[in-house]
């Protein structure tokens, strides 16, 4: 077995697992999405809706507004 096998070899493994981290990604969107806990598709709109007066994605808790402020 020589260099060029062992390249060819490790892009194929390498392709394949980039492949898997993809499709493991998509399945998190898709099941998040279903499940309630976050909603991607208002994500959508962010690059358009950025003034200061736009209302925001997401409204912060005051729970995570206190973990912010101790770190």
């Amino acid at each position: 077995m020589d260099i060029g096998q062992i390249q060819a070899y490790a892009y194929f493994g390498f392709t394949a697992f980039l492949v898997m981290v993809l499709y493991g990604y998509i399945y998190h969107l898709y099941s998040s999405e279903k499940k309630g806990t976050r909603d991607y598709e208002k994500y959508a709109n962010i690059a358009l809706d950025d003034e200061l007066t736009d209302k925001p994605v997401e409204s912060v808790s005051k729970k995570d507004e206190t973990k912010k402020e101790e770190v």
